[in-house]
C-alpha cells in the first residue's frame, strides 16, 4: 500500500502545498510585508478575511505566512516546520479570521506587524489572486495597487505641487522606466504616498537623492521579492 502524503509534501520550483493561492500567494505577500516594514517582525497580527479564514489551517496558509515573515522563499522546504523557526527565531504571532468581509477579494490577509528592536510598525492588506501573482492593496491606510512582482518604490511626501512630476523625472534620469504608479493622500496638501513600480532597479545615489529632498519623509525601495 502507497503511504499517505501530507499536503506539504507537494514540492515543486515554486510553490510548496496544496496551491498557489494557498501557499507561494500567502509567503508573497509576507514577504512584501516585511521589505515595507525594512526588517523582520517580533510581533504579528494575521488575519485571514474570507475563504481563508475558513482553510488557512487545512491547507497550510498559516504556515505559509510565518515562513514568508521569517524570510523564506516560495520553494523553501522549511515552510512546513515554520512554527518551528518562529519560536527559535522569537518571532510571535497571531491568527485572526473575519468569515464574512463582503467588500475584500475572497483571499485577503491584513498583516499589522512591529519590531520591537527599532520600533517600527507596519499594516499591508494583500490579496493572493491566483497561479502566486498578488496584489497589495493598503498599507498603513493608504490604498495601494502593486504586484511586487516588479521593482516597487513607495514614498511618503508632502501632497504639493509638481511633486508627482518631480519624482518621475528623477526616476526617467535614471534609465528607468515606470510601469504604474498610484498615489493616496489624505488630503489636499496633507501626506501623500505613492507607489511606483518600475521594470528596472534605482542606483543607489538616485536614492540616496530622493531621501534628502526637504519635502520627502521616507523612501522605501523594494526590489522584485521574487
Amino acid at each position: 500500500m502507497a503511504e499517505k502524503s501530507s499536503i506539504f509534501d507537494m514540492i515543486g520550483p515554486v510553490m510548496i502545498g496544496p496551491s498557489s493561492s494557498h501557499t507561494a500567494g500567502v509567503v508573497r505577500i509576507a514577504s512584501a510585508a516585511i521589505r515595507i516594514l525594512g526588517s523582520l517582525p517580533t510581533h504579528a497580527t494575521i488575519t485571514f478575511y474570507n475563504s481563508f479564514a475558513r482553510t488557512y489551517e487545512g491547507h497550510g496558509s498559516d504556515r505559509a505566512i510565518v515562513a514568508g515573515l521569517l524570510g523564506m522563499a516560495t520553494d523553501d522546504k522549511r515552510i512546513r516546520e515554520a512554527f518551528d523557526y518562529a519560536k527559535e527565531a522569537g518571532l510571535q504571532y497571531v491568527f485572526q479570521s473575519v468569515g464574512n468581509a463582503s467588500t475584500m477579494h475572497p483571499n485577503t490577509i491584513r498583516l499589522q506587524l512591529r519590531d520591537e528592536r527599532n520600533g517600527h510598525s507596519v499594516e499591508v492588506i494583500g490579496q493572493s489572486r491566483g497561479g502566486g501573482v498578488i496584489r497589495i492593496v493598503e498599507v498603513d491606510g493608504f490604498p495601494s495597487d502593486f504586484s511586487a512582482s516588479l521593482h516597487t518604490l513607495i514614498i511618503d511626501a508632502d501632497d504639493r505641487t509638481g511633486s508627482i512630476a518631480f519624482i518621475a523625472s528623477v526616476i526617467a534620469h535614471d534609465d528607468c522606466n515606470i510601469a504604474t504608479m498610484f498615489v493616496s493622500r489624505k488630503g489636499k496638501n496633507d501626506a501623500a504616498r505613492q507607489f511606483i513600480e518600475m521594470d528596472s532597479g534605482l542606483r543607489a545615489i538616485t536614492l540616496d537623492y530622493l531621501r534628502q529632498l526637504s519635502w520627502v519623509q521616507r523612501v522605501t525601495y523594494i526590489p522584485n521579492i521574487d
